[in-house]
């Protein structure tokens, strides 16, 4: 069995394109040009991390977002913005930089008050195809680096569109949570142990930087 560490977004891109994966993430053979939405959507989550977490102001071309975040502070409890955590093999907690980690995250908010938690993941693109699994994963990692919460509602913020997809976790649930992730872990799992890396052709191989893959083209 092969050590290896995951996230969600590496997860994610992992069930896009083995062969993507495995050349920029593995090898490093390749980097992922940052785009004016990265950028864009990088400027939004440091705004909203100052403004809801230290009370920074929002500068003049984010304030239209202010009452949604202002909605926000009005939840009790202890507020951890980006905030970082790490989970072992077996689901305890680690350090989000621990040597031993095997996934680690960020929630972009969670707040904490007693026997309840609050997740909430900023998001600066569509709210057509909503991805919940990303939630789990902080659910996860907030019952094992707080032992007090048995309940969390998760939520992700669509500021753009000011619109909110919420979920709600027990702690009896954690067992269901990480069956959302097994089926594509033990499918990593066999890429790393096998070295088997296929690629995937899908819409997104005209924004691939992979270059030498058989589904590679350039993009008009």
């Amino acid at each position: 069995m092969t050590d290896f560490t995951w996230s969600f977004s590496s997860l994610k891109d992992y069930i896009n394109c083995p062969r993507k994966y495995h050349e920029v993430k593995v090898l490093k053979r390749f980097e992922v040009k940052v785009t004016q939405a990265m950028t864009y959507g990088t400027e939004v989550h440091k705004a909203c991390e100052d403004y809801v977490g230290r009370g920074v102001p929002l500068a003049r071309n984010y304030q239209h977002f202010q009452p949604i975040l202002d909605s926000l502070l009005e939840i009790e409890g202890t507020r951890y913005p980006e905030y970082e955590m790490g989970l072992l093999r077996d689901g305890s907690p680690c350090a989000f930089d621990d040597p031993n980690r095997y996934v680690r995250g960020i929630v972009d908010l969670l707040i904490v008050d007693g026997e309840m938690a609050y997740i909430v993941d900023y998001k600066t693109g569509s709210n057509k195809y909503p991805e919940p699994k990303q939630l789990k994963l902080m659910a996860l990692m907030t019952f094992a680096h707080f032992p007090e919460v048995k309940r969390i509602k998760a939520g992700l913020l669509f500021i753009v569109q000011n619109s909110f997809m919420d979920e709600e976790y027990t702690r009896d649930e954690i067992d269901l949570l990480w069956g959302a992730f097994l089926p594509t872990l033990i499918q990593l799992e066999s890429s790393y142990d096998n070295n088997v890396w296929n690629p995937k052709r899908t819409p997104l191989c005209g924004w691939c930087p992979v270059k030498t893959c058989e589904f590679y083209k350039e993009r008009k």
